[in-house]
This record gives C-alpha cells, sequence and structure tokens, in this order.
C-alpha cells in the first residue's frame, strides 16, 4: 500500500510540473562520475601572464580560491546530509505504520490520515499541499546537486594542473614557509639579546629596590624619626645621573671657608663628586671630585688642587678641607690628620654668591646637567660648611667626635636638604658607632 501511495504521489507531482512547463519540455537526470567534465561546462581558465607560466601572485590566488571551494563543498555536502537524514526520517515513520500482515498502508495509518493526523513529520495534511512541497523539495535538492557538480569541476582545475607547475606551486609554498621560519628564528634571537643586555640594568635597580625594602623595613620599626636634627644620612646607592641631594641655603660671598663631611663609599673607578657648588658663569666653583683613576681633587674657580686622600675602601671616613682666598692657601684633612697643604688655588678669588649647593652629582650648569660617570655612589652625614678656615685641633675634635660644631653658613640639619630621583635619607647611628669603621 506505501508504494501505492508513493507512485500516486509522485504522478500528481509529475502532473503539476507538466503542467508548469512548458510543451515539450522535460527534465533528464544523467549521473556522472566526479572526475567527469561536462563539456557545456568548460573549466575556467587559469590566468597567464602574457601568455606563458602563471605568475607566483596568480598562482597564490588559485590557490586561496580552490581552498575556499573545498570549504564551501564541504558545507554543502554537510547540508545535502542533513536533508537525506530527515527524508529518511520521514520514510521510516511512513514505514512503521504497515500493518501486521506486512503490507504497506494499514488500516491504522488510513484512520490515522482520514482523521487528518500528520504521519509524515512537518508535511501538511492537504495533498495538495504535500504534493507542492515535494515538488520544492526535489527543485532544491536538484540545485543543490548542480551547484556541488560545479564546484567538483572547479576543483578538478587544480588537479589538472602539469606536473611541473604543481611543483613549482609546492616549491613556491615552501620557500615561503621556510622565508617564515626563518624570520621567526631570528626574532628568538633578538630577544635573547635583549634579555642579556638588560640583565645588567636589571641588577642595579634591584640594588636600589633593596635598599627602599630596608628604608621601609626601618619606618615599620617606628624608626624613621631621627634622634636629633642632624642624626641623618644621604643615600646614593646608583651612579646615575638623577639622583642627587640639594642644599636649600646658598653661599654668601666668601673669602675663606673650611668643608667637612662624613662619608662611605666602594665605588670604582673613582668615587665621583661628594659635592659641587655652581654660580651663573661658573659652574665649578667649588667642587670635590675624585673620576676615574684620577687622585681626588679640589676645584675653586675652576682650578684644581689634587689632595692625598683615600677614601675608596667602603668605610666611614670623616673629610675637611679648608681654603683661603689669600694666596689660594689649601688643606686637606682625613679622620682628623692633615694629609696635605698647598697655596696658589684661585688666589685672591672671592666665592661668589647665590649659587646651588648639590651632594652626590658634579653641575655643568647650575643646577643640572649631570653626568652619571661622575656621579658619587655611597652615603653622606654631616656635611657642614664654616665661613672660615678651622683650626686643626677644632677639625680633630670633630672627627673624633668629642665636640659637636655645625656649621656656622651650612648646617646639616633635616629641614635643610631634600633629596631626588631615588635618594634616601636614613636614620644613621651615633658619631662614636661610625668610628668603628676608623
Amino acid at each position: 500500500m506505501l508504494s501505492v501511495l508513493t507512485g500516486l504521489v509522485l504522478s500528481l507531482w509529475g502532473a503539476a510540473r507538466a503542467q508548469e512547463s512548458p510543451p515539450g519540455s522535460r527534465f533528464v537526470c544523467t549521473s556522472l562520475p566526479l572526475d567527469a567534465i561536462n563539456p557545456g561546462c568548460p573549466l575556467p581558465p587559469i590566468p597567464m601572464q602574457g601568455g606563458g607560466l602563471p605568475t607566483e601572485e596568480e598562482l597564490k590566488a588559485t590557490v586561496l580560491q580552490l581552498r575556499e571551494t573545498i570549504l564551501q563543498q564541504k558545507e554543502t555536502i554537510g547540508n545535502q546530509r542533513e536533508t537525506i537524514r530527515e527524508l529518511t526520517g520521514k520514510l521510516g515513520s511512513c514505514e512503521s505504520a504497515q500493518g501486521p500482515d506486512g503490507k504497506a498502508g494499514g488500516g491504522t495509518w488510513r484512520k490515522e490520515f482520514a482523521k487528518g493526523k500528520d504521519t509524515m513529520g512537518d508535511l501538511p495534511r492537504d495533498p495538495s499541499q504535500i504534493i507542492d512541497q515535494l515538488s520544492r523539495t526535489m527543485q532544491t535538492l536538484k540545485d543543490r546537486l548542480e551547484n556541488l557538480e560545479h564546484q567538483l569541476r572547479v576543483n578538478v582545475s587544480y588537479a589538472a594542473l602539469p606536473n611541473d607547475l604543481r611543483e613549482m606551486l609546492q616549491r613556491k609554498l615552501g620557500d615561503l614557509e621556510r622565508q617564515l621560519l626563518s624570520k621567526v628564528a631570528e626574532l628568538e634571537d633578538e630577544k635573547s639579546q635583549l634579555h642579556n643586555e638588560s640583565s645588567a640594568h636589571r641588577q642595579r635597580t634591584e640594588t636600589a629596590l633593596n635598599a627602599l625594602l630596608e628604608r621601609v623595613s626601618e619606618l615599620e620599626k617606628g624608626s624613621s624619626a631621627f634622634k636629633s636634627p642632624d642624626e641623618f644620612k644621604v643615600s646614593l646607592p646608583l651612579r646615575t645621573n638623577y639622583l642627587y641631594g640639594k642644599i636649600k641655603k646658598t653661599l654668601p660671598e666668601l673669602y675663606a671657608f673650611t668643608v667637612c663631611l662624613w662619608l662611605r663609599s666602594s665605588a670604582s673607578p673613582g668615587i665621583g663628586t661628594p659635592f659641587s657648588y655652581a654660580v651663573p658663569g661658573q659652574a665649578n666653583e667649588i667642587v670635590l671630585i675624585e673620576w676615574g683613576n684620577n687622585p681626588i681633587e679640589l676645584l675653586i674657580n675652576d682650578k684644581v688642587a689634587q689632595l692625598p686622600l683615600f677614601i675608596s675602601d667602603g668605610k666611614w671616613h670623616h673629610i675637611c678641607v679648608t681654603w683661603t682666598t689669600r694666596d689660594g692657601m689649601w688643606e686637606a684633612f682625613q679622620d682628623g690628620e692633615k694629609l696635605g697643604t698647598g697655596e696658589n688655588l684661585a688666589p685672591w678669588h672671592p666665592i661668589k654668591p647665590g649659587g646651588v649647593l648639590i651632594i652626590g652629582q658634579e653641575q655643568d650648569t647650575v643646577g643640572g646637567r649631570f653626568d652619571a660617570t661622575q656621579a658619587f655612589v655611597g652615603e653622606l652625614s654631616q656635611f657642614n660648611i664654616w665661613d672660615r678656615v678651622l683650626k686643626a685641633e677644632d677639625i680633630m675634635n670633630i672627627a673624633n667626635c668629642s665636640t659637636n660644631m655645625p656649621g656656622n653658613i651650612i648646617p646639616w640639619v633635616d629641614n635643610n636638604v631634600d633629596v631626588f630621583g631615588g635618594a634616601t635619607k636614613w636614620p644613621v647611628e651615633t658619631c662614636e658607632e661610625r668610628l668603628l669603621d676608623l
């Protein structure tokens, strides 16, 4: 009974198609193997440049077109499989309606169909609507099959290429792949080089961070307040052009002076510039510097005297230098002992007022243009300046901590010193404890 009903439906559908088609026309379905080429649908020609072999760009375009075609073909086949699976399910529903005797179209099916029950899934109940829907389904299948045949013919174009042309195409693709791998290897080498170059900078940065962490630890322990206004030190842990301290007060016009300070440094070569004083028109008005492999030097108005001081052993040392404009006389003291003296250092030149006094950097202009190679690396404390030449016994008493004698024009007090660029102020132990290094 099912076969009879199926034949009836197909006959009705054929009659409907015959009425819609012009007289004398009919559909002919011919099965072709996948590798067959329909003469009525010739393959698209492969573009040639100048009539010869295709160029590399044309071959790339052809390969991309073939890849897109294959993807579309896969999608079409998947859609057709879904349609076939749907129709198979509907036929299975019809076959399940057979009677107990195995004949198609049992009484149960006829009764359900007569009652209007949909035994074909989502097919409409009206026979004319069933025919129309089957017609549309068959036409959709026909269009999909034609599209699939066309895509298969296009896909054959790559297989139909000559062997030497396909080998050339594969060779070009291989070259492109090797170039890509080579570029990746170069980038990896550059990455490794950058890592090695940054190792030294990272080590310096970690040193500075460790110093800051120690400072934070001191603050957390509640020891941030100095025991007295002068019980602190300035730490400059890196040789850079941006770590420095600045004295807020400036110097008056001077005809003599004494500069004393405690310092500790093990930098090599040279400890750098513990302090510098610059005025408009003269960046080297007063400078104490140990640069490179040169001995420590005192500069007055850009004139130079070499001092017999040795302070780069990583221990605390007390340094004093005196100078007077009369005959340019100078003296150098280390740990209370006079180690050298001289004259004719900028004689009869008064120290100009209104300049900038910097700790840890040498100034090329007033207050700036620092050079990292001349920067001081270490710790400084008790930086005092007097407007006279101190006596030798006074300097000895200051060095052995038997007297507290702050500078009368530049005293070492906390609110007179600012730090910049990562330089820090730390509490410092008493003078007697610093003497343990001597």
